[in-house]
């Protein structure tokens, strides 16, 4: 694997720190600001907004610049927002400025898949892409306890400083590391790069992580309280599970990066499918805290272990525009962190019980065993008689050349 693939990784650990570590900052940031916790909550939703919005539109609009140059700059608009986010006077500042952080998230991971992807030879394409993810999961095992502790100890505003500073390493890796490709840039512009979302195995390949990873949040964002109220943990162990959901998680994507090398669509559905399995299990497993503790590293592993073959998955079906359906697949992840957490909501307030989110997750995991059967369904009834189903096919041989010399 190239050296390379680090730099991606580093961007992806700092992304991935910002991201989560507002949910353990809150309390912290609405004392400072004079806010309730629940208006300092709209931070978060500000965050994912921005990477809704900005994960399709960063990456059509940079469809024509050196995709080098594409990832320094997403990268300096990051440290932009984390800075702003360092020095917001007020609540307003910050809300602008949390939109701001979460512009360059998705077309971040969508075109760093597309150069990881590049870089390596075509049986180790899902490797490379869960090698980049590696920054994300272990930001979850690492960054982001040390990046609260931090905000806890020095103020809030010193974390968004630190992640600053990542985000700056980040730039300088890219820098040093990945290779110049100007002479690889694509020439299609917006139009061509939109005209490759009109493909309806592009729609239901999102839908497969719309759904997939919307079984995770509905389940996760209620984690808390199912470990607390039905497993019987303290409050103060909820922090190092949550560690463990991360390990869980790392394991999972490395895994998973391995097997779909092997056999795309067999890791997909085995990984929803044990997703389905551990979801249904959870009231049972939350019952004791060992087995509640095994229910939160299996969660993590089954959950991540899709996240490679998915975005592989949409880049070969939007072969013609791979960074902006990369990168739609990003909004696809936090649209499924949104509706995820709404539809576990809804279980929960049904009165059905704490574990009940973990049940309509099981059920999203279903969907979206079902969508992705209805994509290869599709994939087989277009493909010729005879032929082969390709991984990926935004191969650029010039680019791995590049980095091997």
């Amino acid at each position: 694997m190239p050296l390379a693939l680090l730099a991606l990784a580093v961007g992806a650990f700092g992304i991935g720190t910002t991201e989560f570590v507002m949910m353990g900052l809150l309390p912290d940031v609405a004392d400072d600001l004079h806010i309730s916790i629940p208006s300092a909550g709209h931070l978060v939703s500000a965050y994912a907004l921005g990477v809704v919005i900005g994960a399709p539109l960063l990456a059509a609009v940079t469809a024509r610049m050196s995709r080098r140059t594409v990832l320094m700059g997403l990268m300096g608009l990051f440290v932009a927002g984390n800075a702003l986010s360092a020095l917001a006077p007020d609540n307003g500042w910050l809300l602008a400025a949390r939109f701001l952080s979460g512009l360059p998230h998705g077309a971040f991971f969508g075109v760093g898949a597309v150069v990881a992807t590049n870089m390596v030879a075509p049986e180790r394409k899902a490797r490379s892409v869960s090698l980049m993810f590696l920054g994300l999961t272990v930001a979850n095992v690492v960054g982001v306890p040390v990046a609260t502790l931090m905000g806890q100890q020095l103020g809030w505003r010193a974390t968004f400083l630190g992640v600053s500073a990542i985000g700056l390493a980040a730039i300088a890796a890219l820098a040093f590391l990945i290779p110049h490709d100007h002479e690889h840039a694509t020439a299609k512009g917006l139009r061509g790069e939109l005209a490759a979302l009109r493909s309806v195995p592009v729609w239901l390949s999102l839908g497969t992580t719309v759904a997939g990873f919307g079984a995770l949040f509905a389940a996760y964002s209620y984690i808390t309280p199912m470990l607390t109220d039905a497993a019987g943990y303290a409050d103060a162990s909820v922090t190092l599970l949550l560690a463990l959901f991360g390990v869980g998680a790392t394991a999972g994507n490395l895994l998973g990066g391995r097997l779909a090398d092997h056999s795309l669509r067999g890791t997909l559905f085995g990984g929803l499918g044990a997703l389905m399995a551990v979801l249904a299990l959870f009231p049972l497993l939350m019952r004791t805290e060992v087995t509640a503790g095994v229910a939160v590293i299996l969660l993590g592993m089954a959950a991540f272990a899709t996240g490679s073959p998915l975005q592989l998955m949409v880049m070969d079906k939007a072969a013609s525009a791979p960074s902006l359906a990369s990168s739609a697949n990003q909004a696809a992840f936090n649209l499924a962190n949104a509706g995820g957490a709404w539809i576990g909501g809804l279980a929960l307030a049904a009165g059905f019980g704490v574990t009940s989110p973990a049940l309509a997750g099981a059920a999203l995991a279903v969907l979206g065993l079902g969508v992705a059967s209805l994509a290869y369904a599709v994939d087989r009834r277009s493909a010729p008689a005879g032929g082969r189903e390709r991984i990926v096919a935004s191969h650029v041989p010039q680019e791995a050349e590049a980095v091997r010399h």
